[in-house]
């Protein structure tokens, strides 16, 4: 039985991420932080539907990348990682604080960096360990007031290219899927005039649905994805890239 981990799993595409995989025969250990009762919920849910397989949670803080045992002695068999833990700070950088950057860069590269190196070794038993990261369109395009935001999503994909390099002989593929807007309650913080200008952008004519991301997730974390490794996929429905 092949096992993924979900960092992130009470967030919008983490949960669908999770239910994609699980319908695809996936055992799952469920990642969250502050947020139990959605997870909660979402085994839940899981257990009813696919009884035969394993569904855990897990709970880590993402900001702390020192005590990673922690979460790594809770995880017997693991196949796949999937990233999709994710915050944002919406400002000019000069307002930019040195706490908002610590976070930004332990929770999307730091913290993941290092427990890739702890997680490795069981990530290559298989011979098809899988990784992957939900990036953004912006660590390629760039956006103003998200600066630091932009940046770490940048360096998560130059970290996957360089480490898919290290680990290609291992069967282990490292990529991105760099959504562009998705519609989830990241962007509770704009009014409706602010979106529906992003939205008149998109040649696709909508937002993204959690679910359009899960499936290019899925698809890289298939057997069938092996010698795709060190890329990003820009699922923007044509916005920006």
């Amino acid at each position: 039985m092949s096992f993924a981990l979900i960092i992130g799993a009470s967030g919008d595409i983490g949960g669908a991420c999770a239910k994609r995989l699980a319908a695809q025969g996936w055992s799952l250990y469920l990642h969250y932080d502050q947020h139990e009762r959605p997870v909660t919920a979402l085994l839940e849910e899981l257990t009813a539907a696919y009884p035969k397989q394993d569904f855990l949670k897990v709970q880590y803080d993402f900001t702390d990348e020192t005590h990673l045992d922690r979460l790594t002695s809770q995880l017997f068999g693991v196949d796949a990682v999937v990233f999709a833990a994710g915050m944002t700070y919406y400002h000019l950088f000069q307002e930019t604080t040195v706490g908002e950057l610590s976070t930004l860069m332990k929770v999307h590269l730091l913290t993941p960096m290092v427990l890739l190196t702890k997680l490795q070794a069981k990530l290559a038993v298989s011979g098809r360990g899988r990784v992957v990261f939900i990036g953004s369109v912006y660590g390629a395009a760039g956006s103003a007031m998200e600066v630091a935001y932009s940046t770490v999503k940048g360096a998560q994909s130059a970290f996957a290219k360089a480490y898919a390099q290290e680990v290609a002989s291992l069967g282990i593929t490292v990529n991105v899927v760099a959504p562009g807007a998705v519609a989830t309650k990241m962007n509770a913080m704009f009014d409706d005039a602010t979106l529906a200008a992003v939205r008149a952008e998109i040649p696709a004519g909508r937002f993204a649905e959690p679910a359009d991301i899960s499936f290019y997730v899925a698809s890289l974390c298939a057997p069938d994805a092996a010698y795709l490794t060190g890329q990003t996929l820009y699922v923007t429905g044509g916005w920006l890239r």
